[in-house]
């Protein structure tokens, strides 16, 4: 896709693409977004209903397999990488959570850039553009002494079997240890990276009794709590060979291909921890899209679903200083800041895919928020894109019926930078 001046601009195009979309058997609706500037001036945008991604579980690569909260679907980056890039082109995401903007932008040849404040940000992503082999992965496993514990948190033997928590303190002692020396390698990331994700879940492949999905580790006394009303006590785990069959799932469909392209951008990759706000070490003019979901209004809780793997990783969950606000006026001057920054880093002619969604019930559509904050730092608003779609794996994990709590749409806000 070129970006020839004899052409039609990429956004033009998408506009087609969306009109003529019926990939799921459904035609595109146009409605429009009615919305105000933060000085109170009128703002009406157009705006596109279909279902343009699939609903399907596990349609994309298993390198994005993941846990974390919230996210969206690799199909909703790729759906805009796709149309408004070309390879070689630097994608950003600067909120990028567990990578999911910033994998697909690398699996597609892209060159990825990334921030997110919360550290975790880091273990989760880095690793996946430079996954070891399965053997390797095997190696350093045997390698290392799953007996070394050192001193046991016992408060946590309510997730845990004794041994199995054993395995998990040797084991954060082993990472720090090479983290603390500088021998931390690609492999002893991956490792990482894999058993942040196999800490807690709801199903045998993780180190816990059984709990509440991967993505939100509940309280001690909560846990607790949920053991005593289910009779349960944590069942012995092998730490080792979870990691091992993880890894197996994430690198089955990471062929030859899938590495020749992420080895031609992992050394141009750059991600960052710090403020969305702020990032000097991105060039001004370099960035050709961002594809971006930022914080909702009190939605999530990071620091208390993330607090068992900071634990793991050394940090202090409480230090962690994220965006959470409960105005909507809090979060329209957070957001304008990041926007200001999104605007010195794009290029001319670069674009801006910012997701929100309804919250509270869909009583606040933050497109409307997020296209005041875009105009207000001189961000062209071009559309907006309704994803709507059953979304029945989340809606069954929280017990509720779809499209009636929590986010039922993906609502992406398109921007422009006009030259």
């Amino acid at each position: 896709m070129s970006h020839n001046d004899n052409q039609a601009p990429d956004s033009d195009r998408l506009i087609e693409q969306i009109l003529a979309f019926c990939e799921f058997g459904r035609s595109t609706q146009m409605i429009e977004t009615a919305a105000a500037t933060l000085d109170g001036r009128g703002l009406r945008v157009p705006t596109f209903v279909n279902e343009f991604w699939t609903a399907r579980q596990r349609a994309a690569r298993r390198l994005h397999e993941i846990s974390y909260r919230p996210c969206f679907k690799p199909q909703l980056p790729r759906f805009f990488i796709q149309r408004l890039t070309q390879p070689g082109e630097i994608v950003y995401d600067p909120f990028m959570g567990r990578g999911t903007t910033v994998i697909e932008a690398g699996l597609l040849g892209r060159v990825p850039f990334g921030c997110d404040i919360n550290p975790l940000s880091l273990f989760l992503c880095r690793p996946r553009l430079d996954p070891p082999t399965m053997d390797q992965v095997v190696r350093r496993l045997t390698g290392i002494d799953f007996a070394d514990a050192g001193e046991i948190p016992e408060d946590l033997l309510v997730f845990y079997h004794r041994e199995t928590l054993g395995e998990i303190c040797a084991l954060k002692k082993y990472l720090l240890a090479r983290q603390a020396s500088s021998q931390l390698d690609a492999v002893d990331r991956w490792i990482w990276m894999v058993a942040l994700n196999r800490l807690t879940g709801h199903s045998p492949g993780f180190f816990s009794v059984y709990t509440m999905p991967p993505n939100q580790a509940v309280t001690v006394a909560k846990q607790r709590e949920f053991n005593e009303e289910r009779g349960q006590t944590p069942p012995r785990k092998h730490v080792a060979s979870l990691i091992a069959r993880k890894t197996r799932n994430l690198l089955s469909d990471c062929g030859e291909e899938a590495r020749r392209v992420l080895a031609g951008i992992k050394d141009r990759a750059r991600l960052l921890a710090g403020h969305a706000a702020a990032s000097p070490d991105i060039p001004p003019g370099s960035v050709s899209l961002v594809v971006t979901s930022p914080p909702f209004l009190d939605v999530v809780d990071y620091p208390a679903d993330n607090w068992l793997r900071c634990w793991f990783i050394g940090v202090d969950a409480a230090s962690v200083r994220m965006t959470v606000t409960k105005k909507l006026e809090d979060w329209q001057q957070a957001m304008t800041m990041v926007f200001r920054e999104l605007h010195r880093v794009l290029r001319p002619g670069g674009h801006v895919a910012f997701e929100v969604g309804e919250v509270r019930k869909g009583r606040i559509k933050l497109e409307e928020a997020a296209l005041a904050c875009g105009v207000a730092v001189g961000l062209a608003p071009l559309l907006v894109i309704i994803n709507d779609q059953e979304f029945t794996k989340t809606a069954n994990c929280w017990g509720v019926d779809n499209n009636t709590a929590g986010t039922n749409t993906n609502r992406i806000v398109l921007f422009r930078k006009d030259a």
